[in-house]
């Protein structure tokens, strides 16, 4: 079909047969849905007018992009989103050339549009390209937004920002009227007439100025765009995002301007499956499911490490009245959901804003309160500066709970969990430390909870490795704890979830190896890796982390600077690389991480 010369019938009927494919292979994938599903008309409208070939496509996050997957020549590979060398469930230019950016955190895209807008102004090439954005109302609760729009009205690059509003979360429209009015002020005839008075004002003072401008405010306030127009940026909307022949003459219209414009367009959430549309945040991202149910496919026996974390730190909660914490815009995917309904006042989802979530934990830790900053490990990288400057320079206990750290399967290289412990080991007065299992969950929780200093703790997407190893011990600062000791020369040290695979490697060796639960990286227990330099002369780290500034790392400073010249280290870390999407395990095996693997190269090395 060549969207171009479509008519208006062929293509909702397109957009039918868009959310049938989406859903299929969402249900059998897995991926975003809701966010999706409702971006559908969007996304053909965008198509409709622009070039993705020619003007950039920018998707904030893009995770609400598949219908732009689907309309770029990947309808056949659609089966393949999010598996193993499959489609990306995110825009990847090395994936296809109507790709713009590589996007995966939210709150980027006005940036990256100024920066083309500025780029194609260079090359003198506004009359045949403009940059086109979709953003979501979540992702407006950054503040890199506003920086953009900032820079952008003042400059007045020609750029068009369609403004995905699918939760009613900045305004509701009013009526026909505001409908009216959307459409009149995208037209040619309110454009001029805006230009013409301004001309015309110009000529009688300060006092027509005033009066002009009165009257116009007056007009905008029955729609919701003051702020954007104030900033400079022209405002049109709220429209209906699910009303494509408006869609296509608003979206036409705000190209013809040459000017930046936001194109506010409200819809709904999971447009077109019943099930998932609203505003339902567990439709948002989902596993695996039954379409005709709605239920889950995959029924994991095993507790999370998120559930684990969530009760853990609700019941030290009942117990001390200081504790208090916050996430950023993830409180059911960080177990935070529960505590926030319990406790609205010691508990906040503080929207997209890592750097805000991180300073304003700091000021609650000057007051004398106990706060958890409960955020994924990739998504603490948003907050870097925050811990620095407004955390650990002052020392500030402030503890860090890092969910998903490692490989955190389809998402792929913008989420996964690997660089935290490089990134926050360097930091002065910064603690690091892991639990490896439920109980030591709990006994790490309670350490930091009493701990009077800036500290981070990390644990897993998804359930721990299952060991047969001895039971954890309360933890104390700087102290591991030795699993297992033999008179090999080999010794295992895991840190947190590689602890668990650090057993499942043991348990297919014929020799017997020592295995030590590393438990704190920063400080690191001098006493108990002197003894064991002692005793063992190679060692193997197995850590879910990136090797450099990692787990390995901090063992081999430590080594040198004891001038211990004798022991062999070698880390199974992760190496200098992005680590692409799919499931987990086989992500692990293209990385030679699998036990049966790492057991191979161990004694092959050893040999």
């Amino acid at each position: 079909m060549n969207i171009k010369t479509s008519t208006i019938k062929e293509l909702e009927n397109l957009c039918k047969e868009i959310r049938e494919e989406i859903l299929r292979v969402v249900s059998k994938n897995g991926g975003h849905l809701s966010s999706t599903l409702g971006a559908t008309e969007l996304i053909v409208a965008m198509h409709k007018v622009f070039d993705s070939k020619k003007d950039p496509f920018i998707f904030d996050v893009s995770h609400q992009s598949y219908a732009h997957k689907l309309l770029t020549g990947r309808w056949k590979e659609f089966d393949t989103l999010r598996q193993f060398n499959g489609l990306s469930g995110y825009t990847k230019p090395s994936e296809s050339e109507h790709d713009y950016f590589v996007a995966g955190h939210s709150s980027t895209s006005i940036s990256l549009g100024v920066g083309a807008a500025k780029a194609i102004a260079l090359k003198g090439e506004q009359n045949e390209r403009v940059p086109v954005v979709m953003i979501g109302d979540g992702s407006m609760t950054a503040g890199m937004v506003y920086e953009a729009l900032n820079e952008l009205g003042d400059r007045k690059y020609p750029m068009i920002i369609i403004l995905n509003d699918n939760e009613m979360s900045i305004s509701k429209p009013i009526g026909a009227l505001s409908r009216m009015l959307s459409s009149a002020m995208a037209s040619p005839f309110y454009q001029n007439f805006k230009k013409h008075t301004e001309n015309f004002v110009d000529n009688f003072g300060e006092s027509a100025h005033y009066i002009a401008k009165r009257m116009e405010e007056s007009l905008k306030l029955i729609t919701p765009g003051i702020m954007f127009e104030e900033m400079g940026i022209d405002y049109i909307g709220p429209i209906d995002g699910h009303n494509l022949p408006s869609l296509i003459e608003i979206l036409q219209k705000a190209k013809e301007l040459k000017k930046p414009v936001i194109v506010h367009a409200q819809t709904i959430k999971g447009k077109g499956y019943e099930k998932a549309e609203g505003q339902e945040e567990k439709w948002h991202g989902v596993g695996p499911f039954d379409i005709d149910s709605g239920n889950s496919s995959n029924k994991s026996t095993l507790k999370s490490a998120t559930k684990i974390y969530a009760e853990a730190l609700l019941h030290l909660c009942e117990e001390n009245e200081k504790i208090v914490g916050a996430t950023a815009a993830m409180p059911s995917g960080t177990g935070l959901s529960e505590l926030i309904q319990k406790y609205p006042n010691r508990f906040w989802d503080v929207a997209i804003a890592e750097q805000h979530a991180v300073t304003s934990m700091a000021a609650l830790a000057k007051e004398g309160f106990k706060p958890f900053c409960t955020i994924y490990s990739t998504f603490l990288q948003r907050g870097y500066d925050q811990i620095i400057h407004d955390t650990c320079l002052m020392d500030l206990p402030v503890v860090f709970a890092l969910d998903r750290a490692g490989i955190v399967g389809e998402d792929g290289e913008t989420h996964q969990g690997v660089f935290d412990i490089s990134f926050l080991r360097a930091i002065p007065n910064m603690t690091l430390f892991a639990p490896r299992d439920e109980k030591s969950f709990h006994q790490a929780l309670a350490f930091a909870a009493s701990y009077q200093h800036t500290c981070s703790l990390r644990y897993p997407r998804g359930s721990f490795i299952e060991t047969d190893l001895p039971e954890s011990q309360p933890f104390e600062l700087a102290k591991s704890q030795l699993l297992r000791s033999n008179s090999s020369d080999i010794l295992f040290i895991g840190y947190g979830n590689g602890v668990g695979r650090a057993y499942q490697t043991a348990e297919l060796l014929n020799d017997e190896v020592s295995i030590l639960d590393l438990r704190f990286v920063k400080p690191l227990d001098n006493e108990m890796l002197r003894e064991m330099a002692a005793k063992h002369k190679k060692w193997f780290v197995f850590s879910d982390s990136a090797k450099m500034g990692g787990v390995g790392s901090a063992i081999l400073e430590f080594l040198s600077k004891e001038k211990i010249l004798d022991v062999e280290v070698v880390s199974f870390e992760y190496e200098d690389n992005f680590i692409t999407h799919g499931n987990t395990k086989q992500v692990e095996e293209s990385l030679g991480l699998l036990p049966l693997q790492l057991a191979k190269k161990i004694m092959e090395l050893v040999e």
